[in-house]
């Protein structure tokens, strides 16, 4: 028989539940082939789906709310220690602003099914100021849809073997190591594509200290803020002069982005890869004295070097 059928046959919903929630709390573990083997063993009735559905929410639940509080209590700090151990880092708190600056609440409807939104939409929804009793209601709603679409395509698998032994003897000689080498080629192609980013950003960065003493000198440096709106809210400041733009916007208007001097981006992103990713989108756009701030506002602040503060925030959650 099909791992991790086996293991699920052995130890269960309390295996469902671990599974589910050790993935809701950010580690690389795919907790999807165990749902979908737990759909399929509910076709056969060796597994319950209804308590199948019940173990996945609630572990979803636990997870999304400890990361809903931590977000609420410590902000872009949190998203930042999330975002350095996800395999989407680049973009996922940028994402996950995007998202819910244009959706809200609805973000957590569709979170778990996009990688790198999954994990970051809860601290995301606490640090904006969403209600707790709001939260709970979308993410129930997210939560069960997820583990629910899941565990039915499992059980449609499910009700196939029942129909025709003969594919549960494919699934049992192929089925564990296809598994082992989907999982293994995913993180392979993640993490070849990480390194070769950062290699590219650590020739790029411009040190905080040299744009202090860039500043002090009077030149006319052009310094971007890249961060999103909603990150404005807990702290409303930003460095000297500072213009905001979104990525995008940025781009758009690269146009009016003056040529005869230095162009510095930054952002609170984890080695910042939002800053870093403009920049290079920016030089095939053809400006060329772009570079991204290392440490971003994070590092700028830490130094204790001079801020300005930001007029207005934009209002959220009631």
């Amino acid at each position: 028989m099909a791992l991790p059928t086996t293991i699920l046959l052995t130890y269960g919903y309390l295996l469902l539940f671990g599974c589910v929630f050790l993935e809701q709390i950010g580690l690389p573990l795919p907790a999807t082939p165990i749902l979908l083997a737990a759909g399929a063993l509910s076709a056969t009735e060796h597994m319950s789906f209804g308590l199948a559905l019940l173990a996945g929410v609630v572990a979803c639940l636990i997870a999304d709310s400890a990361w809903f509080y931590f977000g609420k209590q410590f902000g872009h700090v949190v998203l930042r220690v999330l975002c350095k151990f996800s395999l989407e880092s680049s973009t996922c708190v940028r994402r996950t602003h995007d998202s819910f600056g244009k959706r809200g609440e609805y973000t957590l409807l569709f979170a778990k099914f996009v990688p790198g939104l999954s994990v970051v939409a809860p601290p995301v929804a606490g640090q904006t100021g969403m209600p707790f009793q709001r939260f709970l209601i979308f993410d129930t709603a997210g939560s069960v849809i997820f583990i629910g679409s899941l565990l039915l395509t499992g059980r449609l698998f499910g009700n196939l073997l029942t129909r025709d032994p003969r594919v549960l003897n494919w699934a049992g000689h192929f089925g564990g190591a296809l598994l082992i080498l989907a999982i293994l080629g995913f993180l392979a192609s993640r993490i070849y594509r990480r390194q070769s980013y950062m290699k590219k950003l650590r020739t790029a960065r411009l040190e905080p200290q040299t744009l202090k003493q860039m500043l002090d000198a009077g030149e006319p440096v052009y310094i971007v803020d890249l961060r999103h709106p909603l990150e404005f809210v807990p702290d409303p400041f930003t460095l000297p002069g500072a213009h905001q733009f979104s990525p995008d916007l940025l781009t758009l208007q690269s146009a009016q982005i003056p040529t005869d001097r230095d162009i510095v981006l930054f952002c609170t992103c984890p080695s910042e890869a939002t800053a870093a990713k403009t920049a290079m989108t920016l030089h095939k756009l053809g400006v060329d004295r772009v570079r991204p701030l290392r440490g971003g506002y994070d590092e700028w602040k830490r130094l204790g070097y001079p801020l300005d503060a930001i007029e207005m925030a934009i209002p959220v959650h009631n």
